[in-house]
């Protein structure tokens, strides 16, 4: 902040922006979306891990190894996306501070579950009581990338398996023809060519997760949403040096051309990876590729 903004009743229009905008609140909600981008470059990879491993299991011969990875895909897929974070959240994170009773707390003589109340031994808390706020917000992040990686990877699982489907059964049996082993075939034939025809997929996957990244104040994350309604209203606890009307409605106009730029940007990055995947490729668009460069 200026050295002009101790007062904030003297300034002229300019100068009270300047010292509005470049408060310490406002500070952390420019982080917030440093906060939002970091959970899309984590989450993303992190759910296509889940998304392949779960459409590798549903594609097993081994039964029971097929009917996990169809099952996570179907009960994920059909559980609200609300409800899911609203229930898994707070049963993960008891999960965590049970285990952590459990070794920390031997002695402990008192039922953990209480009617509605779920009662650990202090040290067993996460994060502790006494822990900076930093690590609640990395505790909160961690939970929300779990959470977001989870659901969407549910949905990757589905769009991957419906990609190793939809690869010609002509290629895989020219590979064993060939003297490659199942292991070689899934690897070197069938893995490259399924990303053709599951990018599109996963290229709407994608646009999902940005919109759905409000949701981490269901997780306790102080997020961009949290920030603008907090910022742009009338009356607020977290900005009382500059009293103003309610302006909500600039802040969650920005917040949509930030939403806007993110999925341009998308668009053309993925058109230009699907071009890419597409070179060589025997589909629709490596064809088109294909004469585009031979013309």
């Amino acid at each position: 902040m200026f050295s002009y903004c101790a007062d904030p009743d003297t300034l002229g229009t300019f100068r009270w922006f300047s010292c509005y905008l470049t408060n310490g609140v406002h500070w952390s909600f420019y982080l917030s979306f440093i906060k939002v981008l970091a959970l899309l470059a984590v989450t993303a990879p992190v759910a296509l891990a889940f998304g392949f491993a779960g459409a590798m299991a549903a594609r097993s011969h081994v039964p029971p190894l097929g009917w996990l990875g169809k099952g996570y895909i179907a009960i994920v897929r059909g559980v609200p996306d609300i409800a899911f974070f609203l229930f898994f959240v707070i049963a993960l994170d008891q999960g965590f501070e049970w285990m952590r009773h459990q070794v920390l707390c031997p002695d402990w003589t008192d039922p953990i579950r209480q009617g509605n109340d779920f009662l650990v031994c202090p040290q067993a808390k996460l994060p502790l009581g006494t822990a900076p706020e930093w690590v609640h917000e990395t505790y909160g992040f961690f939970l929300a990338v779990i959470t977001f990686s989870i659901v969407f990877g549910a949905f990757a699982a589905n769009v991957l398996f419906g990609g190793m489907r939809a690869v010609p059964l002509a290629q895989l049996e020219t590979a064993e023809a060939y003297g490659m082993t199942r292991r070689q075939t899934f690897w070197r034939i069938l893995v490259p060519q399924m990303w053709v025809y599951a990018l599109p997929g996963l290229s709407n996957l994608w646009m999902v997760l940005i919109k759905a990244t409000p949701l981490l104040f269901l997780l306790g994350v102080e997020d961009i949403v949290y920030w603008a309604r907090e910022l742009g209203g009338t009356k607020t606890s977290k900005f009382t040096a500059y009293p103003h009307g309610d302006w909500r409605i600039w802040y969650f106009l920005f917040l949509l051309i930030f939403y806007l730029g993110m999925t341009r940007v998308s668009e053309i990055g993925l058109e230009r990876l699907m071009r890419r995947l597409s070179h060589g490729q025997a589909t629709a668009a490596g064809e088109l590729l294909r004469k585009e460069t031979t013309a």
